[in-house]
């Protein structure tokens, strides 16, 4: 059964490695989190890296915190070399963590690449989604949550 919306942040423990960082990233309650999860073999995935890291420059500065789990789909994409290739061709450059073990899709209750989870500032799962056709959805939720609250009106 998928991660149910509200569901609290579950944490990212049980990554085999961390690239792209030097340990693992300390992620705060009380501004928006974006997990992505994606695998090197997968070519949809490839083909929305692009929006993914557009919304991460957009974003990040107004304190979306952005991490992605690459979560093997077969034993090939358990080499680590490939991801890292992968990091260095797309220009990632926010934390990856690596999921050979599937500790952290377990955690998600995922088995979807590319898939993403958008957890709002208290820590609470807002949205999920998989497929290019969920990531159509992803940045206007991101919006959502940095949305300005509307003016009270007296």
């Amino acid at each position: 059964m998928p991660m149910r919306l509200g569901t609290p942040f579950p944490g990212l423990e049980g990554a085999t490695e961390w690239l792209v960082v030097d340990r693992p990233p300390n992620i705060e309650i009380g501004r928006p989190i974006l997990i992505h999860f994606w695998a090197v073999s997968c070519h949809i995935c490839h083909e929305t890296l692009p929006n993914l890291l557009a919304y991460r420059d957009r974003f990040v500065p107004k304190g979306l915190q952005l991490v992605s789990v690459h979560m093997p789909r077969q034993e090939a994409d358990t080499d680590v070399e490939k991801v890292k290739k992968d990091i260095q061709e797309f220009g990632i450059h926010h934390p990856v963590a690596v999921d050979n073990l599937h500790r952290i899709a377990d955690l998600y209750q995922n088995q979807f690449v590319p898939a993403f989870f958008l957890f709002d500032t208290e820590g609470h799962l807002k949205f999920r989604a998989a497929g290019d056709r969920g990531l159509q959805n992803v940045e206007k939720k991101i919006e959502e949550l940095f949305a300005e609250p509307a003016p009270s009106q007296s």
